[in-house]
């Protein structure tokens, strides 16, 4: 058992996940956001092993055959994938590891780590969905319409998950956010890793004479 905990954390397109995401890492220690390798190009401002891993297809398909990926998918032309032995270096080094995924990567990272605690964030009511979808004010009532469409469909998988947060006042979901980290480091497991040293000499006879 490795001392970090993979966390799966999903939610439809506006719910603001990645801005909670975002504070969560800024406000608490030993998080961190799981790189992913794509085959798109990168984006002005864009770091490789920052924002992504940026590889070639044939890479790519290595890595599929090799079978270093939790979970993988194509989205719109590219590929976009979570590498386990990255995933599995920084969990062994007692961090805890996000990924952001939505709810068929879920299924896939299950599969091969069951012991990941997955999160799903849903918006307060449809209509502040709505609003904040449309809060652009650059795409057509049509597009917004296809976009409420995917999500809906997309949260109807929210019980599959092992908690859900809901962002309607941000402070509040992201300190509910935090103490599901928080409460998850304490568990007994986990903190007998951690404090292995420590535990064994409260328990060594020889030290309480």
């Amino acid at each position: 058992m490795s001392a970090g905990t993979l966390y799966i954390v999903s939610a439809a397109s506006g719910t603001g996940k990645t801005s909670l995401l975002r504070a969560l890492i800024e406000q608490t220690e030993h998080v961190n956001v799981s790189v992913s390798h794509t085959t798109r190009a990168a984006r002005p401002g864009e770091e490789d092993g920052v924002h992504y891993h940026f590889v070639d297809k044939a890479t790519f398909s290595q890595l599929i055959e090799a079978g270093d990926f939790l979970e993988h998918a194509e989205v719109f032309g590219n590929f976009y994938g979570t590498s386990q032995s990255a995933v599995e270096k920084q969990l062994n080094l007692g961090q805890d590891v996000i990924l952001e995924i939505d709810w068929q990567g879920a299924q896939q990272v299950r599969r091969l780590m069951p012991q990941a605690v997955s999160i799903f964030i849903l918006p307060p009511s449809s209509k502040a969905l709505h609003q904040r979808l449309t809060g652009r004010g650059q795409d057509s009532e049509e597009i917004i319409k296809g976009r409420m469409d995917e999500a809906v469909s997309e949260m109807s998988h929210y019980n599959e998950f092992d908690y859900v947060v809901i962002n309607d006042v941000f402070e509040v979901a992201l300190d509910e956010l935090k103490s599901i980290f928080k409460a998850n480091r304490l568990r007994t497991p986990l903190q007998s890793i951690r404090h292995s040293a420590m535990i064994a000499q409260l328990l060594d006879p020889s030290e309480n004479r």
